[in-house]
């Protein structure tokens, strides 16, 4: 069964179940159905019994609602006039009750509910739900009809060729290597390959590494001194009572600085770990650095590793160490070719290095497979600087001085820039589909200046559609959901007794949010790079955002017709009525009861 069934039978379940609670005259054995179940429950004092399901939701059976729940008129009233008051009030079905009829024992009602619903997220999850999501399938953002993409544009490094992990220690240890003026005990400090993940910031005053939702709030939890977490009640002094962080003024568009910076590409994983060492060992000797310099140097070791030329090497010398199976990539080629469409690299890596590379990959004619070839463009300044001309290079990647008129199938082309592109070959608007890694350097400029349609290229999507694929998440998301539409609806009981229950569910949200269902199922020190407890990340805002398609790896390609349509899951607006199936399945939960929403005045 889809969750797509699951959500449809748990969200009828539940609604059938919120109105039976509702009507003072329903019998307790309307749930005898569940009677002989025995999972644990919990009763009204919070303590577990295997009581029969009657048992428990029988409590709520002892009188009509009280005046504590909003009342809803007989008849709707017309803004500004005045509305008669009979001395009675009416439940959420129109019937009238008593202000003075008998009080509910509230405990017993909320934790019935509280049982009625986990009862039911816990039986109508089938086996084999929790495996739909498919690591080689392609997401939509946006609509995005591939039958009318004629052109397809490629970046090199982690969208073409993709890396083993193996790179990412090379850069690491030889960063340490070029941080030989600082003291001996850093390089004592072994790689880390799961304490980072892509799409965290770096707060360049303070030195601290971060993971920030789409709204620009600090998720607590996962802000990092070195290799050690702050506590939450220091990060809300260190940023003025508060866990926003005002990225407009404290980060550019590309995510640079100056206070903040965002690690938007794979590359940046060695970068952060090194960061959060260097941070470690000066403030575990008690040595007095300033951030903001340790921010520099590191910054500069890094560039250097790329700058002389060092990955490069390393991986030409050991292609089959670093570069993960290339069949794949030949295969995309050539199924897009044979069925005429044009392609185009754009690379900000230089010739000898994408060569040796395309070569092993898929084979001495690659360069017959592409209409233009573009190498060490610069991005992105490549999107939007109109001044560097292109300049043509030989077979043997040596400098040509012709002027360049246009450009030819197989030709190798240096730098240049954007508008030339496209005024030579007229590649523009939505038949072009550009795919690459950085949501920055490879598509923000795409996307927003120049209507191109963008793919994003996400490795991290094969280990988080794993983890999402476990039972033990779908069973801690949808509890979760569940219990934070229980509390939105419950949290009208303001008596005391009612308020200690409501504490206790909240408490237990909150140990769901950092244990089951976000942190520990992912990156154990920040999570998923797609949500934080709640809310999207910032990574993940900037993903919708700048492109149409994301996908793990461009052979997800191989999947699909070309004449194929991708189309985004239509979630509703917080203001709209989940009334269509996709949000039954997506948001079963959380959805607040129309029922209850007329109540509000």
């Amino acid at each position: 069964m889809s969750f797509q069934k699951v959500g449809l039978s748990l969200g009828r379940a539940l609604w059938n179940n919120v109105n039976a609670g509702r009507t003072a005259a329903k019998s307790s054995t309307q749930f005898n159905e569940f009677s002989n179940k025995s999972d644990e429950v919990k009763s009204p004092t919070g303590q577990c019994t295997n009581k029969g399901f009657g048992a428990v939701t029988q409590t709520t059976n002892q009188g009509p609602l009280t005046s504590s729940a909003p009342s809803l008129p007989e008849k709707q009233h017309e803004v500004g006039k005045k509305r008669r008051f009979d001395g009675t009030s009416r439940g959420p079905a129109g019937r009238p009750y008593s202000l003075t009829a008998g009080k509910v024992d509230q405990k017993a009602h909320l934790w019935a509910r509280y049982n009625d619903t986990k009862r039911l997220v816990h039986e109508l999850i089938p086996p084999g739900a929790c495996s739909i999501l498919n690591p080689s399938a392609i997401y939509a953002n946006n609509e995005v009809s591939l039958e009318e993409v004629d052109i397809y544009g490629f970046d090199y490094d982690y969208t073409l060729a993709l890396y083993s992990n193996n790179l990412d220690t090379m850069i690491y240890d030889t960063s340490l290597i070029e941080y030989k003026f600082y003291p001996e005990g850093i390089h004592k400090y072994d790689y880390v390959p799961n304490f980072a993940a892509r799409g965290l910031h770096y707060d360049i005053q303070k030195g601290l590494l971060m993971k920030i939702d789409a709204f620009h709030y600090i998720e607590p939890g996962t802000v990092y001194r070195g290799l050690k977490p702050v506590p939450d009640e220091e990060v809300v002094g260190l940023y003025g009572g508060t866990h926003h962080v005002p990225l407009n003024q404290d980060s550019g568009f590309y995510g640079k600085g100056p206070k903040m910076k965002q690690f938007m590409d794979v590359f940046s994983l060695p970068e952060m770990t090194l960061l959060a060492v260097a941070n470690d060992y000066f403030i575990s000797n008690d040595i007095e650095y300033d951030p903001v310099h340790l921010y520099k140097d590191v910054s500069e070791a890094i560039g250097m590793v790329h700058l002389k030329g060092f990955m490069y090497k390393w991986i030409t010398q050991d292609l089959e160490k670093f570069i993960l199976s290339g069949e794949p990539t030949r295969a995309v080629l050539q199924r897009l070719v044979s069925q005429g469409k044009k392609l185009f690299l754009i690379t900000n890596s230089p010739f000898s290095f994408v060569d040796k590379g395309m070569v092993y990959m898929v084979g001495q004619n690659w360069r017959e497979f592409f209409d233009a070839i573009i190498v060490q463009a610069d991005k992105p300044h490549f999107f939007n600087d109109c001044f560097k001309p292109f300049r043509r290079l030989d077979s043997n990647g040596d400098l040509q001085w012709d002027k360049i008129n246009s450009l030819e199938k197989g030709q190798i082309y240096k730098q240049g820039n954007l508008f030339e592109f496209l005024r030579l070959t007229g590649w523009r608007g939505s038949k072009v589909l550009y795919f690459g890694d950085h949501l920055y350097s490879d598509l923000a400029d795409l996307m927003l200046r120049h209507g191109w349609r963008t793919g994003a290229i996400v490795p991290e999507l094969i280990h988080e559609t794993k983890v999402v694929n476990t039972k033990q998440y779908a069973l801690g998301l949808t509890w979760l959901q569940a219990l934070t539409g229980l509390l939105e609806r419950m949290q009208i009981h303001r008596d005391p007794e009612s308020q200690k229950v409501l504490q206790e569910w909240m408490k237990e949200r909150e140990e769901l949010r950092l244990a089951a269902v976000t942190k520990n199922l992912f990156n154990p020190q920040f999570g998923s790079i797609f949500r934080t407890s709640h809310n999207p990340t910032y990574f993940s805002r900037r993903l919708c955002r700048f492109s149409d398609v994301y996908m793990a790896s461009i052979s997800c390609l191989l999947n699909y017709d070309l004449s194929y349509t991708f189309y985004p899951r239509r979630t509703p607006l917080q203001h709209e009525a989940p009334l269509w199936m996709d949000q039954l399945c997506t948001g079963c939960m959380k959805t607040p009861f129309l029922e209850e929403m007329a109540l509000i005045r």
